[in-house]
């Protein structure tokens, strides 16, 4: 039987279609974090854009992240908490490239008269760069975002796991069987930073699950993940709090401020982490948090963002799956994800071009 020109074009293009894929740019912008999604409808999301950096140094990686994608602007910043190394270089970003829609959790602990927690070198720093973020929010539209929310960005699925303090008040479908690890990870000193009101996220794509924790720390991540785990397990982790994390008290801060509890990394139960630290960032924790991924039930590869100074031979992965080797005359090269709506997907070292590809399990 002869098929009609017409019919074979329009099951081309439908192939075409479903063959999409949901993208996603690790950019490195050293010392905070700033993550790049591309939706099949060629939507864009942004959750974060790292500090200013030297010289407007970071929103240069943004926007060759976003050439490198095929997009002209972005169409939700999303910005998990105010600390600078997560927004400080919003108000340049918004100079520079169209930004559509800002997301949030709401006003800032750590700034203005009404401010719950300082520390005595962030006073008047913290002010300004939330005034300058809050003015460059006030170009687009924008939404205070909460526990629940999902974002409208066609062809995925974004929900809103925790924010401003608060979680999800039912479990995922699926999801919700009692997490084992939470009596083995018990609650530390509690966290007054803006760290802890940070806006966490799931990005489902069909069978693929992504997570992205912001800087939500210790306290805030068990009682979102025990007892039971409302979110299931995952295809790829990001590292919360760029894996900073120590084993043992040396200050009330750092103490509430650690992330990665066992009973959120291994509940999680990930295929592939991704530790997005500068290479000196968290001196103090990193090594604990990084042997905690690394031993995540199920986990089938690590890659890096860069060398960790601090973790030596024994807390680095080898150096094939490191995309910035030094901070010292830095390419930033990003790491690149491409995920398949079957759960299947591949990891891209853009410094040596090593691409490793995940079955749909």
């Amino acid at each position: 039987m002869k098929i009609p020109l017409i019919s074979i074009l329009i099951l081309s293009g439908c192939l075409l279609n479903a063959a999409k894929t949901l993208e996603f740019y690790f950019i490195d912008v050293e010392e905070g974090s700033a993550t790049l999604i591309v939706s099949p409808s060629g939507e864009s999301l942004l959750v974060d854009t790292g500090s200013r950096g030297p010289d407007g140094r970071n929103v240069d990686r943004i926007i060759a992240a976003t050439r490198s994608a095929g997009i002209q602007q972005i169409d939700y910043l999303l910005i998990t908490h105010y600390q600078d190394d997560h927004y400080g270089a919003a108000p340049e970003l918004v100079q520079r490239l169209p930004v559509l829609h800002f997301l949030d959790h709401g006003p800032s602990i750590e700034a203005g008269k009404d401010a719950k927690w300082k520390q005595y070198w962030q006073i008047g720093t913290n002010d300004r760069l939330y005034a300058a973020y809050s003015a460059a929010r006030a170009r687009g539209k924008y939404t205070l975002v909460k526990p629940g929310d999902r974002l409208p960005i066609k062809g995925i699925e974004v929900l809103v796991l925790a924010a401003a303090g608060e979680k999800i008040s039912a479990s995922l479908e699926g999801a919700g069987s009692p997490n084992t690890f939470c009596g083995s990870t018990g609650l530390r000193t509690e966290d007054r930073t803006e760290d802890g009101q940070s806006v966490g996220i799931l990005v489902t794509f069909g069978k693929f699950r992504f997570i992205h924790l912001g800087d939500l720390t210790w306290n805030r991540s068990l009682r979102l993940f025990c007892p039971n785990n409302p979110v299931g397990t995952v295809d790829v982790y990001l590292s919360t709090h760029h894996g900073m994390s120590i084993a043992k008290e040396t200050s009330e801060v750092r103490w509430g401020r650690s992330c990665c509890p066992e009973a959120e990394v291994y509940g999680l139960r990930p295929r592939v982490a991704i530790l997005n630290c500068g290479e000196n960032y968290h001196r103090l924790g990193t090594p604990r948090a990084w042997q905690v991924i690394r031993n995540s039930p199920g986990l089938e590869d690590f890659w890096q963002m860069h060398y960790q100074a601090q973790g030596g031979k024994d807390h680095n992965v080898p150096e094939q799956f490191i995309a910035n080797l030094s901070t010292r005359d830095c390419a930033g090269h990003p790491i690149k994800l491409s995920a398949e709506p079957n759960g299947g997907f591949s990891v891209t070292n853009t410094r040596n071009g090593l691409t490793r590809r995940y079955r749909p399990r």
